[in-house]
């Protein structure tokens, strides 16, 4: 399915229960946070800002996050392009594994409280994992960040750290969403029933490929496993596929490189009750820019 809505590519509209449909938004007072897959390269930076003021427009979001950690050639993130998404309309980052790759983020990570590390890294950590965002109406909406082990570096417990940071935040609000950067689909599943009636979403990124199993779960929370990646479509993840494929055939050490030709935007549009805090409504976003070519599900 596919098409054009409102005069902007819309790859994707299932019902889950709901479409997300900007004609009765005001109508029924649900928040919309738009949710950005893993950002990669100047690919992934340049199709944001072609396309991430027209989609706000478009579905009339009150929040959006994006996940950032591949931001800077691929790897990593600094403070400059920090700042060069926060100006374009990215409200809170969050990121994964790769968040200290570029040395110079360490320090910013203490002063930008919108710049999210995974909230089980151990203490003494740069930064923080869990974020209280004000929306222009004075609504407040919680955003966590957390990072898998199974695959993945031995951090300190996911759950635990997802109980205890969600804890704070349900002090200010009913709302929160949870990004679990995580490699397993199994321990993503697992976040998600784990939180389910806890938070408003928990959204799974890191994979770089977007997950078809988008659903409410019976205490309404809004879950996916991963919504997918934000850059060039003819690669490897994100990497140049020659050099992917040389790695997989040769065994041998490869220096990968960002790939740059045919870049989409992943993501998802959560709606979500403010005064309950559960979701109404989840759709899964791929959209290609500037001719509104919509990829094939």
């Amino acid at each position: 399915m596919g098409g054009n809505f409102m005069g902007m590519p819309v790859a994707y509209r299932r019902r889950c229960p709901g479409s997300v449909s900007p004609a009765h938004y005001k109508e029924n007072n649900l928040l919309r946070i738009l949710v950005i897959g893993d950002i990669i390269g100047r690919a992934g930076r340049q199709v944001l800002a072609k396309l991430l003021s027209s989609l706000k427009t478009q579905y009339q979001v009150d929040l959006c996050i994006a996940n950032v950690e591949n931001v800077a050639g691929g790897i990593g993130i600094t403070p400059v392009l920090a700042r060069e998404l926060l100006l374009q309309g990215v409200d809170v980052l969050t990121s994964g594994n790769h968040i200290w790759d570029k040395k110079e983020i360490e320090s910013y990570a203490y002063t930008e409280k919108r710049l999210l590390r995974p909230a089980n890294y151990p203490p003494g950590a740069p930064g923080g994992g869990g974020y209280l965002a004000r929306l222009a109406d004075g609504q407040s909406v919680g955003v966590v960040n957390l990072a898998g082990r199974v695959f993945m570096q031995p951090l300190d417990c996911p759950f635990r750290a997802a109980k205890s940071e969600v804890g704070k935040l349900k002090e200010y609000t009913s709302v929160i969403l949870v990004d679990f950067h995580a490699e397993a689909t199994s321990e993503k599943v697992a976040m998600g029933w784990y939180l389910d009636g806890l938070v408003s979403a928990v959204v799974g990124t890191h994979t770089h490929v977007q997950t078809a199993d988008e659903r409410i779960l019976p205490k309404g929370t809004a879950y996916i496993t991963d919504i997918g990646m934000t850059g060039p479509t003819d690669s490897v993840i994100g990497i140049q596929k020659e050099l992917a494929l040389q790695r997989f055939l040769t065994q041998m050490p490869v220096k990968f490189e960002p790939a740059k030709g045919s870049p989409q935007l992943n993501g998802v549009v959560i709606e979500v009750d403010p005064a309950s805090g559960k979701a109404g409504s989840i759709q899964r976003l791929r959209v290609s820019p500037p001719t509104g070519k919509v990829a094939a599900q």
